[in-house]
């Protein structure tokens, strides 16, 4: 056995000897936690290393020169309580959510009709969302009310962690498929009615086609677009954005869990888009929706993506030439 195999063996023991701590943990002492891992990224860790330039840079653009320097230190340091919470919820979804108990963890916001009327109009419906609120309840969600889905996901380096988010995302019946290569199994499924989740607000390289996001030209993917109009695929924006705690008592008393509010920002039918640019307007629609989406509660969006990176075409060749 190598090196690099012993380390995934070690990052593993690790990793489970967390979950075990994690899922031992009341609601309000996993907040404190979090607060408290929060701290430590936000004040701590060298600012490099945490991205905190890639952060402040995407907030500026994402809030207008009005923002404060102030106020956006503040939306930093509360998206990364954010992200640990997601991690704590996410090994302890199994054991807080279930069929009986989901009522108590997530109640439904705008929306609702059109989300479940997309799902039951015996089509394929493509789940998109982004890196907001928490993704996988969303995910899960739909799993214990018995849609299916095939969720799209990069394959982790570490084959026994990558093993464990497999089983995790199946638990509740859907399929994993990876990232790499997703078109083979994804486009199938789709034309087979199935349905698929998949996250889309990351850096679709130069390739992409590029879309305002929050007022800047972004790099997007138009596979979801093309997809949908190729199979007839609804497309649904939407998430899950956690809620206002209502922890009583000391650390040990208090609801089941966290709570959520799943909201279907907008349902896209590519057979009534009527324009010239069909993907174009599509791609537009979609992305617009989930930056309405992430208008809600800034916090809870991840903004160390560069989502940025890729530059307009043109733009690219005007700094060549200079």
């Amino acid at each position: 056995m190598n090196w690099l195999a012993w380390r995934y063996r070690l990052e593993y023991l690790v990793f489970r000897a967390l979950v075990c701590v994690i899922q031992m943990l009341s609601p309000a002492r996993a907040r404190d936690c979090a607060e408290g891992l929060g701290f430590v990224f936000h004040r701590i860790l060298p600012r490099k290393l945490t991205r905190y330039a890639v952060s402040q840079d995407n907030l500026r653009q994402a809030l207008g020169p009005e923002a404060s320097d102030a106020t956006i230190d503040d939306y930093i340091r509360r998206m990364w309580v954010h992200l640990f919470r997601v991690v704590v919820e996410v090994i302890q979804l199994s054991r807080k959510a279930r069929d009986n108990s989901i009522l108590d963890v997530v109640q439904y916001g705008p929306g609702r009709q059109a989300g479940w009327s997309a799902f039951n109009s015996g089509r394929p419906v493509m789940m998109v969302g982004g890196h907001f609120g928490n993704w996988e309840v969303a995910n899960s969600v739909f799993g214990l009310y018995g849609v299916s889905m095939g969720v799209i996901a990069r394959d982790l380096d570490n084959p026994h962690l990558h093993e464990w988010f497999k089983r995790f995302r199946e638990q509740t019946g859907h399929r994993m498929f990876s990232k790499a290569g997703a078109a083979e199994q994804m486009l199938p499924l789709l034309a087979r009615r199935g349905h698929v989740g998949l996250l889309c607000d990351q850096d679709a390289g130069p390739r992409g086609l590029f879309v305002d996001f929050f007022g800047k030209p972004a790099s997007t993917f138009k596979s979801i677009a093309l997809a949908a109009l190729e199979y007839r695929a609804l497309i649904c924006i939407g998430g899950a954005i956690r809620l206002p705690d209502n922890f009583r008592g000391d650390h040990t008393v208090g609801p089941a869990w966290s709570r959520f509010e799943l909201i279907c920002e907008d349902v896209i039918d590519p057979e009534t888009i009527d324009s010239l640019d069909p993907v174009g307007e599509i791609t537009r629609r979609y992305t617009a929706a989930l930056e309405r989406l992430i208008r809600r509660a800034p916090e809870q969006y991840f903004w160390v993506h560069r989502r940025w990176k890729s530059a307009p075409q043109q733009r690219r060749a005007t700094r060549k030439a200079a």
